[in-house]
C-alpha cells in the first residue's frame, strides 16, 4: 500500500493502536537498546520467546531503550484490563517467572519498577488513555511519578521504550508521519520553517544554532540542496542520538522529510558510526518500511515530491562530528574541518547548499509540526526552548539518559533524578558538554541548564554528555584525561589545536606524575585562551574549557600536586599513599584478605597496618573498608 494522505495513515495507526496499548492477551516488550542488551536483555528476550514463541496469548517483543539503563534488562508487561507494569533488573533466569505470576495477579513487587498511569505519548490528543479505568495496584510505585521519570518530558523521546523500533506501523500509531505529510500536502514550504523558527528549536548537536534560520538560509541559497543527518556521536560517555536511532528510527527519518520538504531538498544522508551497528541496522529497516509505504521514494503521496536517503558509516574520528569534516567524510575525503568564512547552508556537501542538523533535532521536529510552535516554546527559557536529552552517567546512583525542559537546574538532574553520588561519597564536579566541556562545582549546581548559562560558567551544552564526578576524582588528572582525548582525535591542520593539546597534555602529565613546577599553572591559563581564539573549528576552541575550569575552580588540586606534591583523591599514583586510621580500624581483616600483594597485617579485632615497600596503590583496600579506615595521605 501506498499511502496517499493523512487519512491513510490514521486508518493504518488505528489499527495497530489496539495492539500497542490493549492487546487481546499479554503482550511482554523487553527494552532490546544496546543498553538492555549489555545487561543480557538478549537471553530474557530469546527465553521468554522460546517458552511462549507459540503461545497465542501472550506476545513477546521488543521496543527500544525507556531511558532508565541503571535497571537494565526492563520488561513491561500488560494485557487487556491489566496494569501496565514495568519490572527492572529481569534476566534470563527471572523472565518466566514473572509473566507466570503477572497472568495470575501477582505481580511480584521486589521486581516491579513501577506501574504506568498513562502509556500514551505527548501526540495522542485525541486518544483517550487505554488505562482508565483500571486501578492502580497498592504498594506499587506509580512509573511516571519515581524520582527517575517525575520532572521529564519527552518530546525527542516520546516513542522510546514504547514502540517496535522495527514497526513502521507502530510508529503511525502513535501519529508517526502525520507532521510530514500535513507539511508536504496542507503547507507552503515558508511556512513550515515559520513554524520551526516560531518554536525557537535550536541545534541539539552542540552549535545550538537557530534550525529555523539555518533551514531558510539553506532554502535560499542556489543549488541541489542536501540534508543531512549527523549522527556521528563521538563523546565519552554520551550515547543519546545512538538510543533514539535504536528506539524511534522513524522520528528522524520523518524530521528529516520535513527538513527536505522545506528547503527543496531530494536528497537525505544519514552520517553514522560504524560503531553503532544496531543502529545502523534499524535505520535500514525503517528506510525500507518507509519506502515500502511511499513515504520515501520518488513523487511521494501522488506529489511531486520525490526524496531518497543513504546511509554513509564514519569511521569513528572525533573530529568528523564537526560539520565541514563531516561532509568531508561523506564525500569520500578525509574528514577535516574547513574554514567557515562560507558556511555549508551556501556550499557544504559537493560544494553545493546543504542543511545539517543532529539526530535529536531531527525527532523534535514533527511534534513541533503537530503541537505547535507556541507548544513547544513555552516549554524552557527565554534563549533555550524545549527540551534537551541528557545521558547521565559517572559517579552518580541513577544512569541513564533523560529528559527534560530546558532551564531545569543542574541539582535537579543530578540529585533528584539521578539519585545523587553513590554511598557516602561527596559530591565535587558535574562535566557537562563532552570532552570539550567545563567542570562545574558543587556552588552551581541551582544553574538552569541552558546555553548561556553554562557558557557563563565556562562550559558548554554540547550534544548533552553529563558525567558526575566525586571526592574520589582527581580533577587534575580530569583534565588530564580529556586532553590526552583531544590531542589524539585532533586533526592536527591548525598550530593552536595541534601544538596547544601536546603542550597541555606535557604539562598536565608532568603535574599528575608529581614533576610539576611553578609557573605550569600560568602557562595552562595562557595556553588556553590563546587555543579558543586561533584554532580552526570548534574542537580546538571548546578543547581548553576541561582545563581552565578545573584550574578556575579547583587551583588548590593544582597546587598540592605541585606544592605538595599530593593528590589527595588517591589517584595519581606517584603522589599519594594509603594508611589505616588504627582509631577507625575495627580488625575486621577485610582489607588484608582482599589484598593481592599481602601487604597489610594485623591481627583480628586489632588496628592493621599497611606496609608501604609492597603496596602497589591498587586502592581494593580502600573500596572494600566499611568503616572509612583505610585513608589517603
Amino acid at each position: 500500500m501506498k499511502i496517499q494522505s493523512v487519512k491513510d495513515l490514521e486508518q493504518i495507526g488505528q489499527r495497530y493502536q489496539k495492539n500497542l496499548y490493549i492487546p487481546e492477551g499479554v503482550k511482554v516488550n523487553v527494552g532490546m537498546a544496546s543498553c538492555g542488551i549489555a545487561a543480557g536483555a538478549q537471553a530474557t528476550y530469546d527465553k521468554a520467546l522460546e517458552i511462549y514463541g507459540a503461545n497465542n496469548g501472550i506476545k513477546i517483543c521488543q521496543t527500544g531503550c525507556i531511558g532508565f539503563c541503571e535497571d537494565e534488562p526492563l520488561v513491561e508487561i500488560f494485557g487487556r484490563d491489566k496494569p501496565r507494569v514495568v519490572y527492572h533488573h529481569i534476566t534470563e533466569d527471572k523472565i518466566v517467572d514473572i509473566i507466570e505470576a503477572y497472568q495470575t495477579g501477582d505481580f511480584v513487587k521486589k521486581h516491579i519498577l513501577g506501574q504506568m498511569k498513562d502509556p500514551r505519548s505527548l501526540l495522542d490528543d485525541d486518544l483517550e488513555n487505554p488505562l482508565t479505568g483500571i486501578d492502580l495496584v497498592d504498594g506499587i510505585p506509580v512509573f511516571e511519578e519515581i524520582p527517575f521519570y517525575r520532572s521529564q518530558v519527552k518530546v525527542a523521546m516520546r516513542n522510546c521504550g514504547y514502540i517496535d523500533p522495527d514497526s513502521i506501523e507502530e510508529y503511525m500509531a502513535r501519529r508517526g508521519y502525520a507532521a510530514f505529510l500535513s507539511a508536504l500536502q496542507e503547507m507552503k514550504p515558508s511556512e513550515v520553517i515559520e513554524v520551526v523558527k516560531g518554536s525557537g528549536l535550536r541545534g541539539r548537536g552542540g552549535g545550538g544554532f537557530p534550525t529555523g534560520i539555518k533551514w531558510a538560509t539553506c532554502a535560499k541559497s542556489e543549488g541541489r540542496r542536501a540534508v543531512i543527518c549527523n549522527a556521528d556521536e563521538g563523546d565519552p560517555g554520551a550515547y543519546m542520538d545512538r538510543s533514539i536511532l535504536e528506539g524511534d528510527p522513524h522520528s528522524v527519518i520523518e524530521g528529516m522529510l520535513i527538513a527536505a520538504v522545506a528547503i527543496g531538498s531530494s536528497n537525505g544522508y544519514i552520517y553514522v558510526r560504524n560503531e553503532y551497528p544496531l543502529a545502523v541496522k534499524r535505520l535500514v529497516g525503517a528506510i525500507r518500511q518507509a519506502e515500502s509505504y511511499g513515504l520515501i521514494g520518488d513523487n511521494i503521496a501522488g506529489t511531486d515530491f520525490s526524496f531518497h536517503i543513504k546511509i554513509s558509516t564514519g569511521a569513528g574520528a572525533f573530529v568528523c562530528g564537526e560539520s565541514t569534516a563531516l561532509m568531508a567524510s561523506l564525500e569520500g575525503r578525509v574528514g577535516r574541518p574547513q574554514a567557515k568564512y562560507v558556511h555549508t547552508v551556501e556550499k557544504g556537501f559537493r560544494n553545493k547548499p546543504s542543511n545539517l542538523n543532529n539526530v535529536e533535532t531531527y525527532a523534535n521536529v514533527p511534534a513541533i509540526l503537530l503541537k505547535g510552535a507556541s507548544w513547544f516554546g513555552q516549554m524552557g527559557t527565554e534563549h533555550s526552548k524545549g527540551t534537551k536529552v541528557f545521558s547521565l552517567v559517572g559517579k552518580i546512583k541513577n544512569t541513564g539518559l533523560v529528559e527534560v525542559p530546558m532551564g531545569i537546574s543542574l541539582r535537579d538532574i543530578v540529585f533528584n533524578i539521578g539519585g545523587g553520588v553513590p554511598g557516602k561519597k561527596v559530591f565535587k564536579a558535574v562535566q557537562t558538554g563532552g570532552p570539550s566541556g567545563g567542570c562545574i562545582p558543587e556552588r552551581f549546581l541551582d544553574l538552569p541548564v541552558d546555553y548561556q548559562k553554562l557558557t557563563e560558567v565556562g562550559s558548554i551544552m554540547g550534544s548533552g554528555g553529563m558525567i558526575v564526578m566525586d571526592q574520589d576524582t582527581c580533577m587534575v588528572d580530569v583534565a588530564r584525561y580529556f586532553v590526552e582525548f583531544l590531542k589524539e582525535e585532533s586533526c592536527g591542520q591548525c598550530n593552536p589545536c595541534r601544538e596547544g593539546l601536546k603542550q597541555m597534555l606535557e604539562i598536565l602529565t608532568r603535574i599528575c606524575e608529581g614533576d610539576g613546577k611553578e609557573g605550569d599553572i600560568e602557562l595552562l591559563e595562557e595556553m588556553g585562551p590563546m587555543m579558543q581564539k586561533f584554532s580552526l573549528c570548534g574542537l580546538g576552541t571548546s578543547a581548553p574549557n576541561p582545563v581552565l575550569t578545573t584550574i578556575l575552580y579547583f587551583r588548590d588540586e593544582y597546587e598540592a600536586h605541585i606544592k605538595d606534591k599530593k593528590c589527595s583523591s588517591g589517584v595519581c599514583k606517584a603522589l599519594y599513599h594509603y594508611e589505616i586510621d588504627e582509631e577507625a580500624c575495627t580488625g575486621c581483616r577485610v582489607c588484608s584478605r582482599k589484598c593481592p600483594q599481602d601487604a597489610i597485617t594485623g591481627k583480628k579485632k586489632e588496628p592493621h597496618r599497611i606496609d608501604q615497600q609492597l603496596c602497589i596503590k591498587c586502592s581494593i583496600c580502600y573500596d572494600v573498608c566499611k568503616f572509612g579506615a583505610v585513608v589517603v595521605k
